[in-house]
């Protein structure tokens, strides 16, 4: 019975706590901005740095209470009016798709700023509050660092409640979001209040890291950014609105890990109580899956929404031409070996990567539907390819992930946008978590989840220059078929749903039809570029390839950035993508004073390309396009003037030119040629001798 008492309920309620804290934020910031912020734990993260960095003996030493106050109400404040004045404001009407990639950007920039100035190799340690003090109820001994996350969390609940709806500025910081102008006509600055909205938020998330921060095996930045997954289950219990049952959504989260920690202590589960442990941290990604599924009230899907780009049509013959010169250029560079191995090594990971953004193109910037599944979608192919072969693997991969792809279609086909991310975030975590990971439910993975399975290539593609060509065909043939795709039935079909889902439905098109098809077509695609990704590697494969999250690289998160950095609207753009994402780290590897700014590259390039999501390519054409006609304005007028120099006007010793009426009446008597060019501007010239 103690130990029930001390698992379900002393336990429990700890983690409940935190898990409320940082959920509580998360929701203040989207009532308040309509901003979902995927970098809320990486803030989280930083805080607690920060306070580790204030704290340590090593490092500064100051006093808790003086490192929990600059902290608190410094440091986390500070983050959240720039974040404000920076970035959030001028998101504000922008697209769900907008917002995503900038907290996506923001994520990856505060998580490698992270790795930079604490770097990750080192081994930190943040001890609790009270360490080693503790008291007994119950019979049960409670730390009083458990006592006083609780009774923080309970402090946070009521004060939140009463500050949103008690008193002028929480009324004006729920109302902000609806409109800011009706806001500011009613006598409150939406300027001030976003301000004070995201630096409460920032506070928040800070207090959760650092309380988590003690009960973490590793104190890493990965690990608490990773807090915010348990913040969003909690948080979409409450529907992102409702503080109250945020709470009860942390609660019933921390309830089901501890009975699962205690069924692994007491072996309730038999043979497989060993398995409870790793399910435990599936927990929160099961709990968020479930809830989008079963989420009725989505008002994301009933809100028309334009995604805010163009969806070019490109012409067959003009696509056809750059992949030919792909091909040619690959195929030169493996054969004249013009560059290292390493480096050749890191172009074909970018053209398998680069199939995998392909599939992007097709779903996320043609279709309108936004997936942050795919990397780890495609993992299934290179399961495939290591238990059964390269031929039958590779097939039944991109049948498999065909399949599946459809079925995560099903749940999504009445979602967009923002829960259409979330569920297919929690796909892929899901993915990580139990079928790449989980080394003992289902023991046959285990070289998969430590990266050591095997991938044998395509027989006749055997050395490293045939595969490399053979990576740079693959992925003309899937470009040029898209191509075929956009300009099409099926393309049009597409670029009207991504436009309009309503009036697709009111004409008659079978939305769920082509949801469904495109989930399938897409997750093919993706499942054949993971594959040729594992032939790639051909050893050492595994989970961190195919992961959301991992290490200081991350995986499919920065792989959903930088496509739309390169413009998810244009396979041109997911090339563009590619060669950033292998490029940018090359480049910092060869030239050291660069490495921190190749790093940060990525995250800073998706904040600054979230207003323009048609991406870096066409931009670049868009821009191509201008200088090409201010040249030939250029050149107009400079035929103009040649052309008055020849006939005489300019200098006056030719023919003179007929003057408008303004010039009649501004400049003295009218000749012949002007009454007869007046005539001819009224209409009178007809019949006159």
């Amino acid at each position: 019975m103690q130990e029930i008492l001390q698992y379900l309920v002393i336990f429990a309620l700890q983690s409940a706590a935190i898990y409320a804290i940082a959920a509580s934020g998360l929701v203040v910031t989207y009532t308040t901005s309509g901003v979902f912020n995927f970098a809320h734990g990486a803030i989280g993260m930083v805080v607690a740095f920060a306070y580790w960095q204030m704290t340590a003996e090593s490092q500064w030493g100051l006093p808790v209470p003086l490192a929990l106050v600059l902290c608190l109400l410094v440091v986390a404040p500070a983050i959240g009016l720039l974040l404000d004045w920076a970035l959030m404001r001028r998101l504000a009407g922008a697209s769900t798709i907008a917002t995503i990639v900038a907290t996506i950007g923001l994520l990856f920039a505060l998580v490698q700023g992270a790795g930079i100035v604490w770097p990750q190799d080192d081994s930190r340690r943040i001890p609790e509050f009270f360490a080693g003090e503790s008291f007994s109820l119950f019979d049960v001994n409670v730390t009083y660092h458990r006592a006083l996350a609780l009774a923080v969390a309970v402090a946070v609940a009521f004060g939140l409640r009463a500050l949103l709806f008690g008193t002028r500025l929480g009324t004006a910081m729920r109302a902000v979001v609806d409109s800011r102008e009706l806001t500011a006509l009613n006598g409150a600055e939406p300027d001030r209040v976003s301000s004070v909205a995201w630096m409460l938020g920032c506070s928040l998330a800070g207090l959760a890291g650092i309380l988590i921060a003690p009960s973490l095996s590793q104190f890493t930045a990965i690990a608490l950014t990773l807090l915010v997954v348990q913040a969003y289950a909690a948080a979409m219990v409450g529907r992102l609105r409702s503080l109250p049952l945020t709470f009860l959504g942390a609660l019933i989260l921390a309830e089901v890990e501890q009975l699962l920690a205690l069924a692994e202590v007491r072996g309730w589960a038999g043979g497989f109580s060993d398995s409870l442990g790793t399910l435990s941290s599936a927990v929160p990604v099961l709990m968020l899956l479930v809830v989008l599924i079963v989420l009725r009230d989505d008002r994301s899907a009933l809100r028309s929404e334009s995604l805010g780009f163009r969806v070019p049509r490109p012409s067959l013959r003009t696509v056809a031409t750059w992949m030919g010169g792909l091909v040619v250029a690959c195929l030169a560079i493996g054969q004249l070996e013009l560059f290292t191995v390493t480096t050749r090594l890191n172009l074909g990971k970018g053209l398998a990567l680069g199939i995998v953004m392909l599939s992007l193109v097709l779903l996320t910037g043609w279709a309108g539907q936004v997936s942050l599944a795919q990397l780890g979608l495609s993992g299934l192919a290179a399961v495939a390819i290591w238990k059964v072969g390269p031929v039958g693997g590779l097939i039944l991969g991109v049948v498999v992930c065909a399949a599946v792809g459809a079925l995560v279609a099903l749940p999504a086909l009445r979602m967009r946008s923002l829960y259409l991310a979330l569920t297919t975030m929690a796909f892929a975590l899901l993915m990580e978590t139990v079928v790449y990971g989980n080394d003992t439910v289902i023991a046959a993975f285990a070289p998969f989840a430590t990266d050591r399975a095997d991938a044998r290539r395509l027989p006749g593609l055997g050395s490293d220059t045939a595969f490399f060509v053979a990576l740079a065909v693959a992925f003309a043939l899937v470009a040029l078929g898209l191509t075929l795709i956009r300009n099409g039935p099926f393309g049009r079909r597409l670029a009207a749903m991504k436009d309009s889902p309503a009036a697709c439905a009111t004409l008659g098109l079978d939305l769920t039809a082509t949801k469904l098809q495109v989930f399938a077509l897409a997750s093919a695609i993706a499942g054949l570029g993971g594959g040729l990704l594992a032939m790639w590697s051909s050893s050492n494969v595994g989970r961190s390839d195919y992961a959301l999250l991992e290490g200081g690289a991350l995986g499919g998160l920065p792989l959903v950035l930088v496509a739309v950095i390169g413009g998810v609207t244009s396979v041109a753009g997911a090339l563009f993508g590619a060669v950033l994402f292998v490029g940018m780290p090359l480049l910092g590897a060869k030239v050291s004073w660069l490495k921190h700014v190749m790093n940060l590259a990525p995250g800073l390039a998706g904040i600054g390309l979230a207003r323009t999501p048609e991406g870096a390519v066409r931009q670049a054409a868009d821009g191509t396009a201008e200088v090409v006609e201010a040249l030939a304005r250029v050149r107009d007028g400079r035929r103009r003037a040649t052309d008055e120099a020849v006939d005489g006007s300019a200098d006056g010793s030719g023919p003179a030119r007929p003057r408008g009426p303004e010039a009649m009446v501004a400049a003295g008597p009218v000749t012949a040629a002007d009454a007869a060019h007046l005539d001819h501007v009224l209409g009178l010239s007809w019949g006159r001798r």
